[in-house]
Parts: C-alpha cells; sequence; structure tokens
C-alpha cells in the first residue's frame, strides 16, 4: 500500500481515542455537548457551548507529546514531518491561548492517557465540575 493511500485513510473525527472519550462521557451522565466545533479555535473534539469549555483528544505522534510514542521519529522524509508536527504544536498552543482568552476553559487528553480509564475520569468529572 502506497504511503499516499494509508494518509488518505487516517480520520480527522470519530477517531478511536475520541470515541473512548464519548463513551466515557456519556456513561458519567453527560450528554449535553457538541462535536468537531469549527467556529471555535483550534476546532475541539468536543464542546460544552453553555458551560464554555472544550476538550481535544489529541494523537500522541501528530502533536507531539513527550511520551515514547510521541516522541519518536519518523526514519524517512524526517524533515518534513518534524516541521509538520512543529507546526501542530504551535497551532495547538495559540488555540488553546485563544480560546483561554475568550474565558474558554480547555482540556488535553493524549492518547496515552486513555490506557488508565480510572484516571481520565478523575480528570474529566474535575474539569466538568469546576466553574
Amino acid at each position: 500500500m502506497r504511503r499516499s493511500d494509508v494518509m488518505r485513510r487516517i480520520k480527522s473525527r470519530d477517531t478511536g481515542p475520541e470515541l473512548i472519550v464519548r463513551t466515557l462521557l456519556r456513561r458519567m451522565g453527560h450528554t449535553g455537548y457538541r462535536l468537531d466545533r469549527r467556529d471555535l479555535p483550534g476546532r475541539p473534539d468536543i464542546a460544552f457551548i453553555g458551560r464554555r469549555k472544550a476538550i481535544f483528544v489529541h494523537g500522541c505522534f501528530w502533536h507531539g507529546h513527550d511520551c515514547p510514542r510521541g516522541a519518536r521519529v519518523p526514519r524517512t522524509n524526517t524533515d518534513y514531518w518534524i516541521a509538520k508536527i512543529s507546526r501542530n504544536t504551535a497551532r495547538d498552543r495559540a488555540a488553546l491561548s485563544t480560546l483561554s482568552e475568550t474565558n474558554w476553559t480547555s482540556l488535553v487528553i493524549w492518547e496515552c492517557q486513555l490506557k488508565d480509564t480510572a484516571e481520565l475520569e478523575t480528570r474529566l468529572a474535575e474539569f466538568l465540575a469546576s466553574p
């Protein structure tokens, strides 16, 4: 399979990690959220409009997390990927800053953090309970 075919199949919404977070939110009783809000900075994966809370579910590799999976450098086309991930992290920082300036509270959930469901549920509960 060609690289371009592989890359074309990578989804930007309704990803596995995002579905895990949404399932957990529903199980916790939180259902009043909107998905993929293009009108908000950074296009949050999950947004609680009335509460002004945004949740981003980031893939460790794509957004440059400092975990082992996110810190890995591709063996081919290295310069392109380093620049691409750098642009992604800069864009993420700018979006979080803009949201904060407009009185939105944001939570970033990394793909590697989905392994510990109890910890994730605690983080979500604290985030959604805060004013």
